[in-house]
């Protein structure tokens, strides 16, 4: 039969052309991917905190800070407390959200004893009890509030707010002390504005919807936010940020405990001393009493035959004579102390001429089902060790024993 031609299975000049013109195509998109991605997060920025200034998101104040600009109102974003009280001490409007709730009681009423000026939207607790003292949250109102009837200027142009607005309720108290509030729904109010007891003009605003670049050009909410803000040349724009809860601190462990406590552990300290020296009466000195330190290997073979019995380990009972049966009869057979059962097996069949299965089953295999069948293995073990010992070295002194060592 003639010989073919060997094909060539090396690639040719235009294969390997092809293949790298492929690879270059794929490098090629996955680099402009890159790029496109590269230029897509310059483009896109992460949100910064709420209300920003200089964040033209959603929840960001960026357009309500370019019209105050426009207007001539000089806008600082400031974000720590030191800041804001520079600014405040200049005559600036101090405007304020700590949507984290980072200012403590104290570090408010610091501001509140050096600015003029102070807009706060969507207080807390802390805020509200040292501003305004008898005003407090009321939920959310439900749909719009109604127009302003107030007398604060800004809120009176502004007519109207938009949906979505958080109310704060007026107590008699904050009435008497001069509180009014702005654009009711039900109890409550979307603005309150007074004086606080420091002197400071406060004007508290129940949400952040009318400062949001998503909200702000909704019903009146520019006019009252442009209002508000805009009324000094000057304005601080606050944001607390984590140095300010870092100055504030946390509440040390004796400033959190209640004043009972440590009077009841230095109770129970007593109490546990006392007890300890009651109790301890009842002990006199310590005994010393001999015990026995030998025990005889019998003993202790039947104490644990009598444990076996007592809980009808049968199998457990005649696995421990096997392991000791194989042990004895692998040394008397010169095997290695690696050898398997079935070596011994085989070993003890050729020196005494018994069958290997017969071997096997009293050695393996055989299951006692009641105690007389216990202890007819048990005999027969002692039988096959005495006949393997016969069979290797024949030796009249060699006599019977019963399964716990014991002669008869």
């Amino acid at each position: 039969m003639p010989a073919r031609a060997a094909r060539a299975v090396s690639p040719g000049v235009r294969a390997s052309l092809s293949r790298r013109r492929t690879w270059v195509v794929v490098a090629v998109a996955l680099l402009a991917g890159a790029l496109v991605l590269v230029a897509l997060q310059g483009a896109i920025r992460a949100p910064g905190p709420p209300l920003a200034a200089d964040d033209p998101a959603p929840g960001g104040a960026q357009a309500l800070a370019r019209v105050l600009e426009g207007r001539g109102v000089e806008v600082r974003q400031v974000r720590s407390l030191d800041a804001a009280l520079d600014e405040a001490r200049r005559g600036a409007t101090v405007f304020v959200h700590d949507g984290l709730g980072v200012l403590d009681r104290e570090r408010i009423g610091e501001l509140a004893s050096v600015a003029d000026a102070i807009v706060i939207a969507r207080p807390d607790f802390a805020a509200l009890e040292v501003l305004a003292p008898g005003v407090r949250l009321a939920g959310a109102a439900e749909g719009g509030p109604g127009p302003a009837a107030c007398a604060v200027p800004a809120a009176d142009r502004a007519g109207t707010l938009s949906d979505g607005q958080r109310l704060l309720a007026i107590d008699d108290d904050a009435a008497a002390a001069g509180f009014t509030g702005c654009f009711p729904s039900g109890d409550g109010f979307a603005v309150v504005a007074g004086t606080a007891p420091d002197g400071a003009e406060v004007a508290l605003v129940g949400a952040t919807t009318p400062f949001a670049n998503e909200t702000i050009d909704e019903a009146g909410n520019a006019a009252l936010a442009i209002g508000l803000l805009g009324e000094r040349e000057r304005l601080a724009w606050y944001l607390p940020g984590p140095g300010d809860a870092d100055a504030a601190g946390a509440p040390t462990l004796a400033e959190l405990t209640p004043g009972w406590v440590s009077p009841v552990l230095v109770l129970l300290v007593v109490v546990t001393i006392a007890a300890g020296a009651w109790r301890g009466r009842r002990f006199g000195p310590l005994v010393v009493e001999d015990l026995p330190v030998h025990v005889p290997a019998s003993e202790t073979g039947e104490g644990r035959a009598r444990l076996y019995a007592r809980s009808s380990a049968r199998l457990r009972s005649i696995d421990q004579l096997r392991i000791g049966t194989i042990r004895r009869l692998s040394a008397a057979l010169r095997l290695p102390r690696s050898a398997e059962v079935d070596a011994v097996v085989a070993s003890a069949a050729g020196a005494t001429g018994r069958p290997a299965a017969s071997v096997r089953a009293l050695l393996v295999d055989a299951v006692p089902r009641d105690d007389r069948e216990l202890v007819r293995l048990a005999r027969d073990l002692d039988g096959l060790e005495r006949a393997v010992h016969a069979a290797i070295a024949p030796d009249a002194s060699l006599e019977a024993t019963d399964p716990t060592g014991r002669r008869p």
